[in-house]
Formats: structure tokens, sequence, C-alpha cells
């Protein structure tokens, strides 16, 4: 009963009100019908609010989002499922999903009336401009009398997550050669002729199967070691993306900043799709991926990657070179000084391929500077240590500077050679 009476709505309370005030003046002026009037006035809200309270409706219900995870600027489709499963048929239903502010207005809907064992199936759709996990829900059901007199809320527990990732372009394939360097060995022993004791271990190396795990030379030298025989030929490679905040210019979704983690996103995927397994380094280290080398993986760890406060790209690049065994590595940087790529350009031994993408953050607010000096020293500071520079002003799409990254021996332009 006392939630009823807080379930009152404001035409509720007005009948209550309209009817003392009926009783009090039927009681000055001695009017029995009057009083009669009050009390039906009144008391109807009142039996409203018995009723709303004692309905025991066991509803149940489910969500399901298609797609889990989309990409910025495309719908996906949210569907409730709702079951009476009680024998009794509910009156009218007003529903309301909880969805963030990025993904538009809530939700809500009206259903008359769902019969005993009947199911309700309603979509909507939610879009973002924006990257990020959004829960969806939970979901509140209001139940009202047919009078509109009270209102009750009730929510259900359950939640889902949607999985905004950065947008992914399509890429032309380019060859990369020491792409398939670093990871594992070039020739096959058997277990079977050596035995298990004449194995050659070596150290456990990200990405490594935990099946390969050799457990006696584990114990003996106190870290994982895992069979050398074993391990198939691998690609390798490593993708660095820079996240200071300084280092970037413009907002919302068309900074140099998103259009950075849109295109570390579509190299990802691209180099996912050819066979090459990817770590993702930012400035601030190396980021813990679920799946080495999935691209599920990794859009999932751009959807959420943010600007940091560092200057200096001192932790990605000391992550690189802690992490070793990489036979490509890519670069998405933002502004950089002369410092800085000649930090980089020390990674670059031996085999390695070397691949930086230079956004020119000096013309992204305004076109019409173009670049500066430190960034042409920058870029011929990589360019001279053998790394495969391409520059991408704003308003160029990655996919038609990739094909630049093939060439050795000069850095490449929106335009060709510089």
């Amino acid at each position: 009963m006392t939630s009823g009476l807080r379930a009152l709505t404001s035409r509720g309370r007005s009948f209550i009100a309209s009817g003392l005030a009926a009783m009090l003046c039927a009681v000055a002026l001695g009017e029995q019908d009057l009083l009669r009037i009050g009390v039906l006035i009144a008391a109807l809200p009142l039996l409203a609010a018995v009723v709303v309270a004692r309905t025991r409706y066991r509803l149940s219900c489910a969500r399901r989002l298609d797609p889990p995870r989309t990409e910025t600027g495309t719908d996906a489709t949210v569907t409730l499922r709702l079951e009476n499963i009680t024998r009794l048929p509910t009156g009218l239903l007003l529903i309301e999903d909880t969805v963030p502010y990025a993904l538009g207005a809530r939700p809500r809907f009206i259903l008359d009336r769902v019969e005993s064992r009947g199911i309700r199936e309603i979509d909507y759709r939610v879009r973002s401009d924006l990257r990020g996990r959004f829960p969806i829900g939970p979901l509140t059901v209001r139940i009202s009398d047919p009078f509109g007199l009270v209102e009750l809320t009730r929510s259900f527990t359950i939640s889902d997550t949607l999985v905004v990732t950065p947008r992914v372009v399509a890429l032309p394939h380019v060859r990369l050669s020491g792409e398939w360097s670093g990871g594992g060995e070039s020739r096959t022993r058997s277990v079977a002729a050596a035995g298990d004791d004449d194995v050659a271990p070596r150290e456990y190396r990200q990405g490594d199967d935990l099946r390969r795990v050799h457990w006696r030379s584990t114990a003996r030298y106190g870290e994982l070691m895992v069979r050398r025989e074993e391990q198939q030929w691998q690609s390798r490679g490593a993708l660095l993306l820079d996240t200071r905040r300084y280092a970037h210019r413009g907002e919302g979704p068309r900074s140099s900043f998103e259009v950075a983690v849109s295109v570390a996103a579509s190299i990802g995927v691209h180099l996912a799709r050819e066979g090459l397994g990817l770590r993702l380094v930012t400035d601030q280290g190396a980021q813990h991926l679920d799946d080495v080398g999935a691209s599920w993986s990794l859009l999932d760890a751009l959807a959420v990657v943010r600007t940091g406060s560092a200057r200096s790209l001192e932790y990605g690049v000391g992550a690189l070179r802690q992490g070793g065994g990489d036979g490509l590595v890519v670069a998405v940087l933002g502004g950089i000084d002369v410092e800085q790529a000649e930090a980089l350009a020390r990674l670059r031994h031996g085999n390695m391929t070397g691949v930086a993408v230079l956004l020119d953050v000096a013309g992204w607010e305004r076109p019409e500077l173009g670049s500066n000096e430190e960034y042409r020293a920058a870029q011929a500071v990589l360019a001279g240590a053998g790394w495969r520079v391409v520059r991408l002003p704003s308003g160029v799409s990655i996919a038609d500077v990739w094909p630049e990254a093939g060439q050795r021996g000069r850095f490449a332009t929106s335009g060709g050679a510089a």
C-alpha cells in the first residue's frame, strides 16, 4: 500500500485533493450527496493504488545486440524480448530502456496488453560517433492503472555492453619484407627421436602457445620455458600508437587522434588477416590483448584507448625494445620532434622492417600551413635509418597512401616521393 501511494501520479493526487475538498465543503454545508461524491473521488486513486501494488506480474526480459561490436557511425539493433510467465494478462505497460547519451535518446514503448504466456519483441536502433564500451540497460517497466492515477516502476537487473570500435578502412596488399621474422624457429625436431630430456627449450615469449610449455625445464630454470622443436615459424609484429595528448590537434571524431586510432585499427586488422600476430604498444607501454593476433581483441583495445599526459615516447620505445622478436614494427605517430624520431630510429636493426605513418598534425586545424620544419626533420631522421615513412595529411585516407609503405629507400608523401 505504501509503495502504491508513492506511485500516485499528479492526476491521482489531484483526485485525492479534490475529494477531500468536496468532503470538507459537504460537512460545512450539510450536503450528504456532496459528501458521497467527495468520498468516491478520494477513494478512487486509493483503490487503484491497492490494485496496482498487489499486482504480481512476472515478466522475463532478454536483450540481443546485433551486432554486439560495431564501428563508429554505423547502426546496431537492440531487440528486447518480454515474456509474461504468469496466467494473468498484464495491463498497460510503459517500457523504457537505459542507454548512454552517446547512443541517443532513451527508447520508450507502450504495450497495451500482454496475454498469459505471451511474448513481445521490440526493436530499436542505436548509433554512436564515439568509440567506447557502452552499457545498455537495465530495462524499466512502468505499470499503470487504466485511469492513469497510479504508476509503479519496476526494473530488471540485466544489462549488456555494446562495443563501438574505430572505423576500419580496407587496405591494399603491400609486401613488407621482414614481417615473417622474429618468432618461432625455422626448423623442427622430433621429440620421439630425441626424447624428452634432449629437448632444447627456450624462454617463453609473448604469443607462444601455453601447450608448448616444457615443465621440467621451467622447474629447472625458474621461468617459463617452451619446447623449441615444436614451435612453428610464426609471424610477429608490433603496432605502436602515439596517444600523447599534446602530439595531436583537433576535437571530436575528426581530430588527429581519432584518425590515428582509425589508422591503427585499419593496419592492425589488415595485417592480422594476412596472418601476422600483432601486439599493441602505446606511449604508455604495452597494452594487454586477450588474444594476440586476433583482430577483435585489437579492436576492443582500441575502442577504449584514450590520450595520455606523457610528452615523450620513451615508455613506448622501451616496451618495443623489451618485447623483442618483432620482424615488423608499424608506428602511427602524431607530432614528433627530432629527438623522439632518433629514439625510434635506433629500434630498427637487422632485417626488421619499420613503417612510420606520420600524421601531419601541423595542418590539421589549418591545412594551408602545411608541414613545419621539425616535422620534415623527423621524417628525414626516420628515413635515413631505413624506416619507410608514410605522410598522412588531413583529409587523406590511409588506403590512398598505404601502398607507399612497400617502397624502400625513400619516405612517401600523399603525392609521391619527397
